[in-house]
């Protein structure tokens, strides 16, 4: 059976990493079989990260690269149907979604003062004394230089936030009133856009990232359905 190796849930979320919780929301959508394993080294993954899978004695690490070769190995119930035209926007969106909006919510977690403490106590708080002093600074300043190289710490706070605001109102505009974000049909979008999204609304930390994402309705009601359909 696949075995998928990510995080454990936490926050009331199946996942607080967009990637891991996008993946298993992917293997719901398309009914595969798979089991969880939360116990796994991240410093021993492929790639240094998660999610990564095993299956059929392959493993394979990047939830995109993931997620093609499922579609090559089980098929591809999801985007099958869509033109070539609407592949390319809800690539062009899942960019959107994957390289700049979940930067801001790194941002919001890691660098954001309020919300720092809260996540030190999730990442760190089972490690031994001198490593829960030592380890999350090493760690943070990682993800500030992550972020410098990526271009988006190189902004002030205020920059961010705006970015990120127009990010989510565009989300906000192509949904609409549809079901999902391609229309009548659920797409590996979904997944990628309820992942981050569930996580951005998530009510355990509090930023101008979420107050933006709350005043955006349809963008609340969608995750309540994707949950409704996926995790309840």
């Amino acid at each position: 059976m696949l075995t998928l190796y990510q995080f454990e849930p936490v926050w009331g979320l199946p996942n607080a990493s967009p990637f891991c919780m996008k993946l298993e929301t992917y293997l719901r959508m398309t009914h595969l079989d798979y089991q969880v394993d939360t116990n796994a080294d991240v410093r021993k993954a492929p790639k240094g990260k998660l999610p990564y899978i095993e299956d059929k004695g392959c493993i394979i690490a990047d939830s995109n690269l993931i997620i093609e070769y499922l579609k090559t190995t089980y098929g591809d119930p999801l985007d099958g149907h869509l033109s070539r035209a609407d592949a390319a926007i809800a690539l062009a969106m899942r960019r959107l979604i994957e390289e700049n909006l979940y930067w801001v919510l790194v941002y919001s977690r890691w660098m954001d003062e309020e919300n720092w403490p809260q996540t030190k106590a999730v990442y760190f708080s089972d490690l031994p004394l001198l490593l829960r002093t030592l380890v999350p600074k090493i760690a943070r300043k990682t993800v500030v230089q992550n972020l410098h190289g990526h271009g988006l710490g190189r902004h002030t706070e205020s920059e961010i936030y705006q970015i990120a605001a127009l990010d989510l109102q565009a989300l906000s505009d192509f949904l609409q009133d549809k079901p999902y974000f391609m229309g009548d049909q659920p797409t590996t979008l979904d997944a990628s856009a309820y992942s981050c999204l569930a996580n951005i609304l998530n009510d355990t930390l509090t930023s101008p990232l979420r107050d933006k994402a709350v005043q955006l309705e349809n963008l609340a009601a969608y995750c309540d359905r994707m949950h409704e359909t996926y995790y309840a």
